[in-house]
């Protein structure tokens, strides 16, 4: 009688197969795999993205010459509709932003050559005939996002690498550009050229930003102390702000000198990219020269006994109430060490606009009173 192959059975898992050998070979397939998903998917989408940037083209050196009206997008829809009834992103309005998409990075030379410039040696054609290759790793509805809200071809391009680079979802992208993080990143004032070797203090310069929003916080800050308290109370809020990368170390980790002094620098993070820890210093009032000395000495104590081989050199982080550029600038001639220099904003502005409690019971119980008499 023979065999069936097809017969229902149990595969056997013993321990041959279960060992670290074969856990090992199992994680190398699975990251394969995904890999080539993600590639699959990069692949489709480019080729999406490649018909609307033509169909945008057409469209936009055609729309010129013809005299057509918004008519025009409604019957084109239609058309595309009826013959490819089981596609989508035929709709008017998607065709509209193809039109758009195309031309907000084509109007004038000096937006071609931009786009040309910055993806040199990526794409050799010419912007007006194909679209730029890297442009396929950002998702439609991200394009969409990033041309209708930004302002200029360079903060659209700016939000396209940092998309590919952080690997943004949609909504972590809007939350970026909410953030104003174009106007915001490598705004804080460094000695980084001078103190780090390129590229990497390149890549320091654009992990931070200035201002710093600590909107988040929502009671009264008036000292260093209450600023730390509240950003290590509502520590996920604060690394999300301080952008992608960051580790939290600790806090007030106290040094102790062999003379008996001790000294306690307000919060140490690890930047996992740059390889890097960060000592952060917190002020509530704006910059004075002396903050400069401290947070050098304390970059030079992490330095020296927190810092391993392969990690690269520390870098100082002030965040302050305000600053005036030039004075940070002359604070930084003679220190030794990377050292950066940022604002932050509360929403105090908002704060002072509400009443006080006291004032709120005062008005509750005048409206009270008269809705009594």
């Amino acid at each position: 009688m023979a065999k069936n192959d097809n017969k229902p059975a149990f595969v056997k898992r013993d321990s041959v197969v279960s060992g670290k050998e074969y856990a090992q070979l199992l994680g190398r397939l699975k990251e394969r795999f995904r890999r080539s998903q993600i590639k699959a998917a990069v692949k489709v989408n480019t080729e999406m993205l490649e018909f609307y940037w033509s169909m945008g083209r057409d469209i936009s050196q055609l729309y010129k010459s013809a005299k057509w009206g918004t008519a025009f997008f409604d019957c084109l829809s239609l058309d595309l509709k009826t013959e490819f009834p089981n596609q989508t992103g035929f709709s008017v309005t998607n065709i509209k932003y193809a039109k758009r998409w195309y031309e907000f990075y084509n109007q004038g030379d000096a937006n071609r050559q931009r786009v040309v410039d910055d993806f040199e040696g990526v794409n050799s054609h010419q912007v007006s005939d194909e679209m730029p290759i890297d442009f396929g790793s950002v998702a439609w509805g991200q394009h969409i996002d990033i041309f209708t809200r930004s302002k200029s071809v360079a903060e659209a391009l700016f939000y396209i690498e940092k998309t590919i680079e952080n690997g943004w979802s949609r909504p972590e992208l809007a939350a970026e550009m909410d953030d104003d993080l174009y106007h915001k990143e490598g705004k804080a004032i460094t000695n980084f050229d001078e103190k780090l070797p390129a590229p990497y203090s390149g890549l320091a310069k654009a992990i931070l930003k200035s201002p710093y929003d600590f909107g988040f916080i929502d009671k009264k800050i008036t000292s260093e102390r209450q600023l730390e308290d509240a950003l290590a109370g509502d520590i996920t809020r604060f690394l999300l702000e301080l952008g992608q990368g960051f580790a939290y170390v600790g806090r007030q980790m106290e040094l102790r000198m062999p003379g008996g002094q001790t000294f306690v620098p307000d919060m140490i993070f690890y930047h996992t990219r740059l390889k890097a820890y960060i000592v952060c210093e917190l002020k509530v009032v704006p910059f004075i020269p002396e903050f400069a000395g401290k947070l050098n000495f304390y970059v030079s104590a992490v330095d020296e006994l927190m810092r391993q081989d392969d990690d690269n050199p520390t870098i100082g982080l002030l965040i302050c109430k305000s600053k005036d550029n030039t004075v940070v600038e002359w604070s930084f001639r003679g220190m030794s060490q990377p050292l950066g220099v940022a604002e932050y904003r509360l929403m105090e502005r908002l704060n002072s606009m509400l009443p006080s409690e006291k004032e709120l019971k005062n008005i509750i119980e005048t409206y009270s009173n008269n809705e009594n008499d």
